[in-house]
């Protein structure tokens, strides 16, 4: 057993991140009222490379021209790979004192963590940034889910690492062009019944990358993040994909449209009934505690120490929900 504690991330609700093009400013307003615990504004690929500088001017105005409220308000900058990082890093960080975090794309080595580290500290030292810039990283190539565990231990700043299935299909050609969605011919075939028949039950293919992504994050006191879900007008199947990796222990998913704020803000929020559940729970631990006993019956099952710290992971995210 280890005794080594990671250091939790910078404590955030992040149930629903909305995508917003940089520039399209006619949507920042529109973003500001919506019910997203996440902005970013992305400079990235919602951006042609010929917009990229009026893109970024726009984001740095509205960073500091919108009333965001309460949001966690972050960019996506452009790759490393690009001549366009370095200034979306020193322009932002420089002007913008709203910004709570940056969206890194296509992290493929702990290295490319450190060099935005590096950079950011720099143009922080020089300001006077009281505020310090989060990292949130996009694992969405092969490179990068090679070297997940060490890029979660790769900064101070990491808050998140983001699973992206778009980039990441690219990066290992899988046969699709789907962005989050399952594949049809993705799945496994059952053996036959007394008749002969066999049925054919489609399987998730992400999930696989999506655990391994979770691990290294919970290892290392990140926030598991689950990327883009392409076609916006399938509910039921953004639905489904947000059900999945919350079941798995995700933290929140990213939307591109905003019809699909509310699905995530459902999806990875405490029921009424978890709450209560884990409320009776934490009650009836502090009981057995007094009377000291290890471990006590709620609701006709036995609970122990490892119920108690899920019912807190509960109540706490309840907690940071309601503002209480």
């Amino acid at each position: 057993m280890s005794f080594t504690q990671p250091e939790p991330a910078t404590p955030r609700l992040t149930r629903s991140e909305l995508a917003v093009p940089g520039i399209n400013p006619a949507l920042f307003d529109k973003a500001a009222r919506s019910a997203a615990d996440v902005i970013f504004l992305d400079l990235e690929d919602a951006v042609a490379p010929d917009d990229k500088p009026q893109a970024r001017k726009n984001v740095i105005a509205a960073l500091n021209d919108v009333d965001w409220g309460r949001k966690v308000m972050a960019v996506r900058i452009n790759g490393l790979d690009t001549h366009y990082m370095y200034r979306d890093v020193v322009d932002l960080v420089e002007q913008c004192p709203r910004l709570d975090m940056l969206v890194i794309p296509k992290i493929g080595v702990p290295a490319d963590v450190y060099a935005l580290d590096m950079l950011v500290t720099q143009i922080e030292q020089s300001q006077g940034r009281n505020k310090h810039i989060g990292f949130e990283v996009l694992i969405e190539t092969a490179l990068g889910m090679a070297n997940v565990e060490a890029i979660a231990q790769s900064s101070r700043r990491l808050e998140a690492l983001a699973f992206g299935s778009g980039d990441f299909a690219a990066s290992t050609r899988a046969r699709t062009t789907i962005i989050g969605g399952l594949h049809p011919e993705y799945g496994v075939l059952s053996d036959g019944d007394a008749q002969g028949r066999r049925e054919f039950h489609q399987a998730d293919p992400w999930h696989a990358a999506q655990v391994r992504l979770l691990v290294a994050c919970r290892a290392y006191g990140l926030r598991p993040i689950d990327g883009p879900y392409g076609d916006f007008k399938d509910p039921e199947g953004y639905l489904a994909a947000a059900r999945r990796v919350a079941a798995l222990g995700f933290e929140g998913k990213w939307a591109i449209h905003p019809t699909q704020i509310e699905a995530a803000n459902q999806v990875f929020s405490p029921s009424p009934e978890e709450i209560s559940k884990a409320q009776r729970i934490v009650d009836a631990m502090a009981q057995a505690a007094r009377e000291g006993k290890g471990a006590v019956q709620v609701d006709g099952r036995l609970v122990d120490i490892a119920n108690i710290r899920m019912a807190q992971n509960l109540l706490q995210k309840a907690g940071a929900i309601t503002g209480k």
